[in-house]
């Protein structure tokens, strides 16, 4: 679900028909639109699953973009209004709870999470009255990453998982680092900010999201599946495991898991469209507070960009900045990014390749879609 533990390049950047599809009217587009951002998805395809897509635009209105397929032994291109796994993007959207919570004097930012769930970050080295709700939200908290595909064998026995557990799993790694001394990708932080959100709130994570983000904001295509809802709701593009071997390559669809082991770090569902809406509302101040929003674009540099409260801050290649996050999960690589001035762009492919350059074309891919939208 994450892409990299180590610095921004590395999280956000480290033969196939082309069609466009227009938001109101699908219609095919001449070849001589988007040029480079074609080059760029083709590059990006080329290392990732059979499909790959990109949506984007400004205030003005929106393109897609698609190469490869969305389901082998087809050609169907890959639409911005499909379903999919979107990883880590589900951290925002966590983010953004809590800083609502923050809004209402719920939770204070700087007050240690201990404070709100006693003994839970304990032990093997950690010491939760030293580490904040800052810590958790930005990453700086020292608390070690792991792979959550390690924590399987921890099913619960209706095939769900419990976060606490999770949680504990994941402290069994001693601390990298001093709270607030350095940045560590760590999915903990994020198990641990949903069981803060359960705590204040008395609802499951999942309905807290949906309740403050996801239906306020009208995203009809968003979801944040209960713990045992594994379906992708239709229409889906489906995630595929596979490997590419210079021309070769081999695809089956990625086996069934339950999004509970992912949580409030990665367990949600969305698609290229609701996803650019999300954060072109979170950017625009139409999610939280200003002061909260403020807080929220307080990054930690990484080199390239940095890491605020849940969101990446990218560097653009032709200038300014954007916003947004990335994520990988079994079957699907993702990444959404949107501008101030109103321009986005969010991509995806139907596999996630571990061990190849396809989180770096990805970023490349968005950079330059964005770019290419400038005015």
């Amino acid at each position: 679900m994450k892409l990299s533990s180590r610095r921004l390049p590395a999280v956000i950047g480290a033969a196939a028909a082309i069609v466009m599809m227009a938001t109101a009217t699908a219609h095919a587009a001449p070849n001589d639109e988007h040029p480079a951002t074609r080059t760029a998805l083709k590059a990006f395809q080329s290392v990732a699953g059979p499909g790959a897509a990109v949506y984007a635009g400004d205030n003005t209105g929106a393109w897609t973009l698609s190469a490869g397929t969305g389901t082998i032994n087809t050609t169907k291109p890959i639409q911005a209004d499909e379903h999919f796994r979107i990883g880590s993007q589900t951290k925002t959207f966590t983010a953004a709870t809590v800083l609502q919570l923050v809004d209402e004097g719920k939770v204070a930012l700087d007050t240690s999470i201990d404070t709100y769930l006693p003994g839970t970050v304990n032990g093997n080295g950690y010491d939760g009255t030293r580490i904040t709700v800052r810590h958790l939200l930005q990453q700086t908290s020292g608390i070690a990453g792991y792979d959550p595909l390690v924590s399987f064998a921890l099913v619960e026995p209706n095939g769900t998982y419990n976060t606490a557990t999770l949680v504990r799993e994941g402290l069994k790694r001693a601390p990298v680092s001093a709270p607030g001394a350095g940045w560590t990708y760590s999915n903990t932080n994020y198990l641990i900010l949903g069981m803060l959100i359960e705590k204040v709130t008395g609802l499951p994570v999942h309905e807290a999201v949906t309740r403050r983000i996801i239906e306020p904001l009208g995203l009809d295509r968003t979801v944040f599946p209960a713990p045992g809802d594994r379906a992708l709701p239709s229409p889906a593009v489906p995630g595929y495991h596979g490997a590419r071997v210079g021309t070769f390559y081999f695809w089956s669809l990625a086996f069934s898991y339950d999004p509970s082991i992912f949580s409030a770090s990665g367990a949600m569902v969305s698609t290229m469209e609701d996803l650019s809406s999300f954060y072109s509302a979170l950017t625009a101040g139409k999610v939280v507070s200003p002061a909260s929003l403020a807080e929220i674009e307080k990054v930690r540099d990484l080199g390239g960009g940095g890491y605020g409260l849940g969101i990446l801050k990218m560097n653009l290649s032709c200038g300014g900045e954007a916003w947004g996050h990335n994520g990988g999960v079994p079957g699907y690589l993702t990444q959404t990014m949107v501008t101030k001035d109103g321009r986005h762009a969010s991509a995806m492919s139907n596999a996630y390749l571990l061990g190849t350059t396809s989180t770096a074309k990805l970023a490349a891919l968005v950079d330059t879609a964005l770019c290419e939208n400038r005015g």
